[in-house]
């Protein structure tokens, strides 16, 4: 899978120039603990190339297949996000900033393979969970919800008697 998400940058004439990219399973299968598996993506990279630097916009759209939180079960996540990446030229080759990169000035191409793989995860919603139909109904599975409800402990509601007394100062105020 090396050099399929590479870039030149040494060589490359100042100015403008784009680069397409596309996203399936065998991209997310050379990462071993992702949790994306699946997803048809599109990426397009957008450089601009200056005499110190290299400035890339990376684009990312398409659908994912992501378990959800809820029932576990796969549904398809639309996925869409635009990050910027700074690469500058240096002695030698620095990531401890997220957003710059300094590589070698000999070094002649720029594999965003990782990059791609982290702006997809972080462009993930938190809640991952199947979306409501029209009428505003989970459409999660429905066995796997019922077994979920059967599991619920109902916690039985106590009174504690240290805390009347607080309860009592916080309705008077």
């Amino acid at each position: 899978m090396s050099g399929l998400y590479n870039i030149p940058i040494s060589g490359l004439k100042e100015g403008k120039h784009a680069y397409d990219f596309k996203i399936n399973k065998e991209f997310f299968e050379q990462f071993e603990v992702s949790e994306v598996r699946e997803g048809v993506l599109a990426v397009t990279v957008e450089t601009e190339k200056r005499s110190s630097h290299v400035d890339l916009t990376i684009k990312i759209t398409g659908k994912l297949l992501i378990p959800c939180d809820r029932c576990l079960g796969f549904f398809q996540q639309p996925l869409s996000c635009e990050n910027r990446l700074l690469i500058k030229f240096g002695k030698v080759h620095d990531e401890s900033d997220p957003e710059i990169i300094t590589v070698p000035a000999d070094e002649n191409e720029l594999d965003l393979a990782q990059y791609f793989y982290e702006y997809i995860l972080l462009a993930l919603p938190i809640k991952r969970i199947h979306p409501d139909d029209k009428n505003g109904n989970s459409t999660c599975d429905p066995e796997m919800l019922k077994k979920l409800r059967e599991h619920v402990v109902k916690e039985e509601e106590r009174n504690d008697p240290r805390w009347d007394e607080l309860k009592k100062l916080m309705n008077n105020n």
